[in-house]
């Protein structure tokens, strides 16, 4: 992939990339890389968002993620994926 850049951000993502990366072609990968760390927590945080939305809160202990351990495994069973 090539990426054309005006000479004004071309001397700009050379300075960034001076000292910390050893190339420009680095700086754009990391800069890729934390766009896609960013998209991937706003997506997290969007889903819990949901989550306190989607209805009346249920009480989570030990009983509860056993009582759903066996629903998935009933589940699974019924499928034919034991």
């Amino acid at each position: 992939m090539n990426v054309s850049l005006p000479e004004g951000l071309r001397a700009f993502v050379a300075e960034r990339a001076t000292g910390r990366f050893s190339s420009t072609s680095e700086y754009i990968r990391e800069l890729i890389r934390e766009d896609q760390r960013k998209a991937t927590q706003e997506r997290l945080e969007q889903l819990l968002l949901d989550g306190l939305e989607s209805g009346e809160p249920v009480e989570v202990s030990a009983e509860f993620w056993e009582s759903k351990r066996r629903e998935l495994q009933a589940r699974r069973g019924r499928n034919g994926n034991a």
